[in-house]
């Protein structure tokens, strides 16, 4: 317990009191005056002829440099240039500057906590200070508040290095930048002005200096409010909540202390491409508890399980063939979707846009917004699709042409494209008929043929067939001089022919036959093992001998596969007629199979 001299605290000295420091002086008084009181504390309390030694000690002693290192009260007796004039009951007044006040400068006759910094003269003129004065309170204040368990109000004046300077009633207190706020701060400066309770974690005496938690006071409000909040939280729970973050998968929602995740395909019933399409940042939704773990405390919320299902009613509502209208709600590089009312959308697929061409950017046909007429096409209603149909509505240019066009007529036009197996010829400007190589020429049946052709070429050609369910047009070219050296003509299907190979392609042998015929053999017929049907084992002079499968103009169409069934099939009768009775039909079979082979 300090002891009172002259009714003012000068002693012990506390080694922590912060900016104090030791006294000679001071010292020696504190020891005389603990040597007075050993030797007379009977008297003191037992006192001799009325003589009161604490007056007589404070009157010789305790009003001489007896204040350096503590607060005091003192008297404004004057305010002189930049200082103001005050007496502590020493033996002239002390000074303080003038700018530690700020704006409330005391006036005269106002008393005022002061610390006693040091003396200047030997008459004892002493320099104060107020505002130390008031850290030395507030210091004691802070120490007070924290031991009792309160959390003191405090105001964010500055961002330094690692974190925020923080006025705790005069203590200025350091705040790491983790500890203000539960999320992530962007704007550090924007929380400059800042007043709200803080939790002290740490406080050093001898420093004066305070290290301050805002975060930890929210974590305890945070704790208490989801505990609140876990009381309304079960399966199956209608709740309101307030939207706190939107992601590209789903939407945070505060349910009051506790968060919930309303995942982007809970949204709605129908195609939701982005959840901000439908909700903003805090806003109030209405939502559904559909999954609740109560270890992890993890929930998951729907928004459009608070409506009907309308696929529940979708396969009575549309029908396959029914013409409907929708409004297109997206575009995509696959297709568009439609719009059919009732949180039911329907996909045009892009091979569904036109007739003509299969390859075309949807945007190209339709645009977003556009209320267009479509058809229903497929309706799979566990998977929730609706297949839709755009052209299926336009005129279809094939049925048009077949209309129009029989075959056998001859058409002109120019070459649109070329290819290793034929050209494509223009029939209007949306249609195109396609020539094979076959029937190109009579005679040749090779590369050489289609080199002659070139794109943008304009060509006659017979039409040959034309397929509007399959948007096909076949055209020919040799069709036009059929007839004029069809040497092939009296070969019969059956006959055995020998060729040289004169073209190999991964997938048939082309043949010079006699007069000038062309045989083709595919690679399927070039044998009856699948191991051995391949065109690379032959090169081009090779001479085979297949039979013929069917002729077409001058093209003859050959097999040695066929060829392999027939010499077998001789084999096993001419074995058959020789056998003796005693033989064996495996026997038979495997000489006559041995034979044709060779």
């Amino acid at each position: 317990m300090p002891i009172s001299v002259g009714g003012r605290g000068i002693g012990p000295i506390n080694p922590a009191r912060p900016r104090g420091f030791y006294n000679k002086k001071l010292l020696r008084r504190q020891t005389l005056y603990e040597f007075i009181m050993k030797d007379l504390s009977k008297d003191l309390f037992n006192p001799i002829a009325g003589e009161d030694f604490v007056k007589m000690f404070d009157e010789n002693y305790g009003k001489q440099e007896t204040l350096q290192g503590y607060a005091t009260k003192g008297t404004v007796k004057d305010i002189r240039g930049d200082f103001v004039l005050v007496d502590v009951g020493l033996k002239s007044e002390g000074r303080v500057p003038l700018k530690e006040f700020g704006a409330s400068v005391p006036a005269v006759g106002d008393i005022i906590d002061v610390f006693v910094e040091r003396y200047e003269s030997r008459e004892g003129t002493a320099v104060l200070s107020y505002a130390k004065a008031r850290a030395e309170k507030a210091w004691k204040e802070l120490e007070k508040m924290v031991a009792e368990g309160i959390d003191p109000e405090g105001t964010i004046i500055d961002v330094v290095r690692g974190g925020y300077t923080v006025d705790i009633n005069g203590v200025f207190a350091f705040m790491p930048s983790s500890q203000v706020d539960h999320k992530p701060i962007r704007d550090a400066k924007s929380m400059i002005g800042l007043k709200d309770k803080f939790r002290v974690l740490k406080m050093d005496a001898l420093r004066t200096n305070a290290i301050v938690s805002r975060r930890a006071i929210q974590s305890d409000t945070i704790a208490a409010a989801q505990k609140e909040a876990l009381k309304n939280i079960e399966l199956g729970a209608v709740l309101e909540g307030t939207v706190k973050n939107i992601t590209d998968y789903g939407v945070f929602i505060d349910l009051g202390g506790i968060d919930g995740l309303l995942h982007v395909t809970d949204l709605s019933w129908k195609r939701v491409n982005h959840p901000r399409e439908l909700v903003h940042v805090g806003e109030k939704i209405k939502v559904k508890v559909i999954q609740f773990d109560p270890e992890t405390h993890r929930i998951s919320l729907g928004a459009k399980q608070l409506e009907e299902d309308p696929w529940e009613t979708a396969s009575r509502a549309f029908n396959v063939g029914d013409t409907v209208t929708g409004k297109v709600s997206s575009v995509t590089d696959y297709g568009a979707f439609i719009d059919l009312g009732n949180n039911i959308e329907g996909l045009v697929h892009m091979s569904e846009l036109s007739w003509t061409n299969k390859n075309i950017h949807p945007s190209k046909v339709l645009q977003n917004g556009q209320e267009v007429n479509v058809m229903v096409l497929d309706i799979d209603q566990e998977k929730r699709r609706i297949s839709l149909g755009y052209k299926q509505l336009q005129p279809n240019p094939w049925k048009q042409f077949a209309e129009t066009h029989n075959v056998g007529d001859v058409i002109t036009g120019p070459i649109k494209n070329t290819t290793e197996f034929g050209l494509f010829v223009a029939l209007t400007p949306e249609l195109d008929g396609m020539v094979h190589i076959s029937d190109l020429s009579w005679n040749r049946l090779d590369e050489e043929e289609l080199k002659k052709f070139v794109r943008g070429q304009e060509v006659t050609a017979k039409i040959l067939d034309i397929n509007p369910e399959k948007e096909r047009v076949t055209l020919g070219i040799k069709q036009l001089t059929a007839g004029a050296d069809n040497n092939a003509a009296s070969i019969k299907k059956g006959a055995v022919l020998s060729g040289t190979v004169s073209a190999i392609t991964p997938d048939e042998l082309i043949l010079d036959l006699p007069n000038d015929i062309k045989g083709t053999i595919r690679r399927t017929d070039l044998s009856r093992e699948k191991s051995e049907q391949d065109t690379s084992k032959f090169k081009v002079g090779d001479t085979v001998e297949a039979s013929v499968v069917s002729v077409e103009g001058n093209n003859v169409k050959l097999s040695i596969r066929a060829l392999q069934v027939t010499l077998e099939k001789q084999a096993v009768k001419e074995y058959a007629n020789e056998a003796d009775s005693g033989s064996v039909l495996g026997d038979i079979l495997g000489a006559a199979i041995e034979n044709s082979k060779k």
